[in-house]
């Protein structure tokens, strides 16, 4: 499996303040955002392009645009779609889908509610958007659906990751990619990231 860890002042910076407890809602929104463009332009970093000539207004050059199949992004409700439109900034004609997965709070066994994916996921490079990576229960039953589906090429997006959750990927699904903001210590016994910064879907939409 890929893992790439963000490498960035900016990525620290904004990573320290979500953190914070005392930061309100309409912050945590904002930095969430922020740090999901830094996400975005590392996962999108191995696209393919396709060469193309193109006239400038002093002469002919070649130059390269993506495939004409728009790639896929797939937020992990609720929290996933606070890395949503981030990712469409940098990938505007995108196709959206939606995974519903919720995490059993005693079992901590990922449960699937929703799900509604785009068609020719096959030939697309595909995105999932979920911003804590704890367990890796929840992102490998991700994976898992989204392979179902025939989806082949699949990053996903983190902004915090843990050690036993790359482990579990890592098990289960050892082409993928992971993109995250940083790797944290540790998981609590109630399978909590340790620092971590709080529940990301709380913390998003002030339900905490």
């Amino acid at each position: 499996m890929n893992t790439i860890v963000l490498d960035h002042p900016l990525a620290t910076h904004k990573l320290t303040l979500l953190r914070d407890r005392k930061t309100p809602v309409s912050l945590f929104r904002a930095l969430t955002e922020e740090l999901g463009l830094l996400l975005a332009l590392e996962s999108t970093r191995t696209l393919p392009l396709v060469p193309v000539a193109v006239e400038t207004p002093l002469e002919r050059t070649q130059g390269g645009l993506l495939p004409a199949l728009d790639p896929v992004l797939v937020p992990v409700l609720r929290a996933g779609l606070g890395l949503l439109q981030p990712f469409l900034q940098v990938l505007p004609t995108a196709k959206v889908g939606h995974l519903g997965l919720y995490r059993d709070h005693d079992s901590l066994v990922p449960v699937p509610y929703y799900r509604n994916f785009p068609p020719l996921l096959e030939s697309r490079p595909v995105f999932i958007l979920d911003p804590m990576l704890a367990t890796g229960g929840s992102a490998s039953e991700a994976v898992r659906q989204l392979k179902e589906a025939g989806a082949r090429q699949i990053t996903l997006a983190a902004i915090l990751a843990t050690p036993e959750g790359l482990r579990r990927l890592e098990h289960d699904h050892p082409e993928l990619t992971v993109v995250t903001a940083t790797v944290d210590r540790q998981l609590n016994e109630k399978g909590y990231i340790l620092p971590g910064l709080g529940d990301a879907g709380d913390r998003t939409f002030g339900t905490n």
